[in-house]
């Protein structure tokens, strides 16, 4: 699973561097026990006991006599760490049959479940599965000789505990038969997923236009039995089998391949869905809708994208390169993808981000934009990949607890690395690693834990930055450590050997260390089993009396924050004036320790893990900020070059504008960006370079980036340059950035041309549009304004701005024009089926409309200025209607920054 929290580090962050029967309802018995247990057993009063809740456990024990010593004067010298174990495999969950209907009115599931099982290993009479919020209809049981085997039940609205008349030895399997009605209403979540109703009805009702009608289902981590009876645990896996009956308008997809498909005399259709290949239940998925479907293919496997219809031609923009993927993946593995299909699929409002759902992974609509919005921007292949990469760490193997979560989400976050560095570069990919170092950074402040860690307070905190970003950095450090051809044939065999199986990190050690000959737990221990990092204090020092180069690594993390001591195998590179350059493998295992180099001459430089894989923090005690104009040629990797940016910066060293109009001409597309930054009076010569950069920059967001840089240098040299980009390039942020810049230039052109693109689908290039508009203080242009207002894709935070240049070009008009777009703002601002963020937008436009009159910012007709203060109440009567009579929590947090008065 994808988890969104830890955005994209935007190029303006980057520029700070430089400054997953019978029944009855009882309460629930403890799972590892039979029913029989729980049930029929007798308590001997002789035999009660007292119960003690501590922080972290019960603890039961004979009670206390009564003498003058009370519990409260016994020191509680003793308590255990909370420790979340793997679930207990009493029953082996071996076949899912569903066959499910939909009441979109009453938002419930209407299924009828088979489940097939076979004692795990010893005997037994008894089943517990999960199934929470169910109306059951009738529960059965046969034995493998197709033999009815009485039961009975017990329910909790959580789990189901079923007792058998007869008991079932390890070789015997038997068959479950349930009817039900799942109602999977209830919510909660985790910050990663933010709901967990395992089954989601979206617009049920069709009460909103502009929103599609859905059904789709969100397992991770046991959400699914919600909707289906299960053992819902991550180290279970079955095959299945899946009958969907919807309405013939909705097109279906599910796990597997979709073997039939049957129309039935009441408008329905029914598709049977087939997956056999076992896998966890959590990873079970279904979607309804009125999807497009695109096909593509990769070798012999079904490759299909499911997008609303009006995205079907930018489908394979949405899913970039996924037959490409999927190849270098199967390759670096030496695996091929070991599935029989492999299906994406967009839906509305999901709570999750994205899903490996096995051979169907669900996504966010963040993801469905047009192709034009999606040139040079990377993070939809990051999830593509990250979601594809599950299919063989996650879902081909599967991590056997969520305390082992890293051991899905840490190799699909590093799966994003390795694309960017196979498909962009090494640059690319750093910069991807830096925004991960720095999400898991942060957190870290905020408290850290191993990344295996069982003694998680609920399971859904596991999805946090250790189980992402540092499991991913983790993995790139161990690379680094083996090696590339070890790395890969570890993880080949990790996978041959734990196929279809459950995995802990000792798997992945033993795998590692059968292909190095090593013994790695000193890595495992301290990266695993351990919690934080290495903080590090260099210093760099030569003596010319020895002819030796010294380096004293300090290590400054709080030993009681983590272990005072990290082993960090790695190297330090020498770098000498004529820009020659050695690298001497060190290996750091002290607290402080000192490493020393013969040199024949003093070096120029000195840097520590030249690569860039320690995830960490290093600060350098004496390096002289002249080194860092060494560095930026020296170092091989983009962090080094940043680096080296970042200390002149804050040195405001004088070379500092040698190394930016170096930078300029970088090759890696950031640090061209971070160049522009940095040049505030480019010479004649870096001025030209800068026109260059607007008209055929190769990465669109530097050349919309120069032409703001032009605009800001109030340079009016790259007009035609401006016209070239409106009329032929392919970004829509270059084209919008282009005619800006225009406008600035040559108003009545820039016009021209705001006409001519007045009708984009593009919300980049209609905010300039409006913006050209606004600037020309025409009230002509109103009608533009006011037939967008309500259009479908005026909606999300680009309503904000688009409704702020109304009500400016509006403040230009007639009092009659300002008070019939007022009441169309208000009505906006307070229609019941109006989406919640356009919402948003009408109210705050009233607002600022209400603070510019207050403060006199704008000029106004001289008409509506003598009307000024009437208009004013009534802004302020309109934003307390609003405000008063608004119930939706999102909006009045909104609203708490807006003034009546």
């Amino acid at each position: 699973m994808k988890n969104r929290i830890f955005g994209l580090l935007s190029l303006s962050l980057l520029v700070l561097v430089t400054n997953c029967s019978t029944s009855s309802k009882t309460s629930k018995p403890n799972s590892d026990e039979s029913l029989t247990d729980v049930v029929d057993v007798g308590i001997d009063p002789s035999l009660m006991v007292e119960e003690r809740q501590l922080d972290t456990m019960y603890v039961t024990a004979p009670a206390l006599e009564n003498n003058e010593e009370t519990q409260e004067d016994i020191p509680q010298l003793f308590e255990a760490e909370v420790y979340n174990p793997s679930r207990k495999r009493r029953n082996d969950l071996l076949h899912t049959k569903l066959d499910l209907r939909f009441d979109w009115e009453q938002e419930a599931v209407i299924g009828k479940a088979s489940l097939q099982f076979q004692p795990y290993f010893y005997p037994t009479d008894s089943l517990i599965l999960d199934a929470k919020g169910f109306d059951f209809q009738s529960i059965s049981a046969q034995d493998e000789k197709g033999q009815n085997v009485a039961l009975t039940y017990e329910y909790d609205e959580e789990k189901i505990y079923i007792a058998f008349s007869r008991t079932f030895d390890r070789k015997e399997t038997y068959t479950l038969d349930i009817a039900y009605t799942a109602h999977p209403s209830e919510t909660g979540g985790s910050a990663a997923i933010t709901s967990d109703k395992g089954l989601f009805f979206i617009n049920p009702k069709g009460e909103d236009p502009l929103k599609p009608k859905q059904i789709w289902t969100q397992g991770e981590t046991e959400w699914n039995s919600r909707w289906f009876p299960t053992i819902d645990s991550p180290n279970e896996r079955c095959t299945q089998e899946m009958y969907l009956t919807v309405d013939q308008k909705y097109v279906t997809l599910s796990n597997g391949l979709l073997t039939s498909s049957t129309e039935n005399e009441d408008g329905t259709r029914t598709d049977y869905w087939k997956m056999d290949q076992p896998h966890a239940p959590y990873l079970f998925m279904i979607a309804v809708g009125e999807f497009a479907v695109v096909e593509d293919r990769w070798k012999d496997i079904p490759v299909t994208y499911y997008v609303e219809p009006d995205f079907e031609e930018d489908a394979p923009y949405i899913f970039p390169h996924t037959p490409e993927m999927l190849g270098f993946f199967s390759e670096k593995l030496g695996l091929d993808y070991p599935w029989k299909k492999y299906a994406q699929i967009v839906v509305r409002d999901y709570v999750s981000g994205a899903m490996e759902n096995t051979t169907a992974s669900v996504f966010g609509d963040f993801m469905q934009k047009r192709k034009e919005e999606l040139i040079d921007y990377l993070y939809n292949e990051q999830v593509v990949a990250h979601e594809m990469f599950h299919h063989w760490f996650g879902d081909y193997v599967t991590c056997e607890s969520w305390a082992n979560l890293t051991m899905n989400e840490g190799f699909a976050n590093y799966s994003e690395y390795l694309w960017l560095e196979y498909k962009y570069g090494r640059d690319e990919a750093d910069f991807h690693l830096i925004n991960e170092w720095e999400g898991y950074l942060s957190s870290a402040t905020y408290g850290g834990h191993p990344l295996i860690h069982f003694s998680y307070n609920d399971k859904e905190d596991m999805f946090d930055a250790h189980s992402y970003n540092k499991g991913g950095s983790v993995l790139h450090m161990l690379r680094a450590y083996v090696g590339d051809e070890a790395f890969w044939a570890a993880l080949n065999l990790y996978l041959k050997d734990n196929a279809y199986t459950s995995v802990e990190a000792h798997d992945l050690r033993l795998a590692f260390e059968e292909v190095t000959g090593q013994d790695l737990n000193w890595f495992w221990n301290q990266w695993y089993f351990d919690q934080g990092h290495p903080v590090l204090n260099l210093n760099y020092n030569y003596q010319d009396s020895t002819g030796m180069a010294t380096l004293e690594v300090s290590q400054v993390q709080n030993p009681e924050d983590m272990r005072p001591v990290f082993q960090i195998p790695t190297q330090v590179r020498l770098v000498y004036e004529d820009g020659s350059s050695e690298d001497k493998d060190i290996w750091v295992k002290e607290r402080v320790q000192k490493f020393e180099f013969e040199v024949e001459e003093k070096p120029a430089l000195m840097i520590f893990d030249p690569k860039r894989t320690l995830l960490g923090i290093v600060e350098e005690d004496n390096t002289p900020t002249e080194a860092y104009i060494t560095k930026y040629d020296a170092a091989p990797s983009l962090l080094g070059r940043l680096d080296a940016i970042r200390a002149l910066s804050q040195a405001e060293h004088p070379e500092l504008r040698v190394i930016a109009s170096k930078a300029l001409k970088d090759d890696f597309w950031t640090l061209r960006g971070v160049a522009l930054n940095l040049i505030d009076a480019p010479d004649p010569i870096e001025m030209q370079i800068i026109r260059k950069m607007a008209a055929n920059d190769p990465h669109s967001t530097i050349r919309a980036s120069a032409f703001e840089k032009l605009i800001e240098l109030e340079d009016k040299g790259a007009k035609d340059q401006a016209i070239t980009a409106i009329q032929q390039d392919s970004s829509e942020a270059v084209i919008a950035s282009a005619l800006y810049y225009l406008g600035e230039v040559d108003s009545a052109m820039a016009l021209q041309y705001a006409d001519e693109l007045k009708d984009t689908k593009s919300m980049f290039i209609l905010n300039t549009v409006a913006e050209m508009y606004v600037l020309s203080g025409d009230t002509q242009y109103l009608p533009f304004f006011e037939n967008r207002l309500e259009a479908e894709d005026m909606e999300g935070f680009v309503a904000v701005n688009f409704y702020d240049l109304y009500k400016s070009l509006l403040l230009k008009a007639d009092m009659t024009t300002i008070e019939k777009g007022v009441e169309k703002l208000k009505s906006i601002a307070m229609g019941p089926e109006q989406p919640q963020l356009r919402k948003a937008a009408g109210t705050i436009s009233l607002f600022r409309m209400k603070e510019d009159l207050k403060e006199g910012m704008t000029p106004l007709q001289p008409a509506v200025a003598a009307q000024k203060e009437a208009l004013l109440e009534k802004l302020k009567d309109m934003l307390r209607t609003i405000k008063e009579q608004e119930t939706d929590d999102t909006l009045l947090s909104i609203y708490l920054n807006i003034t009546v008065e």
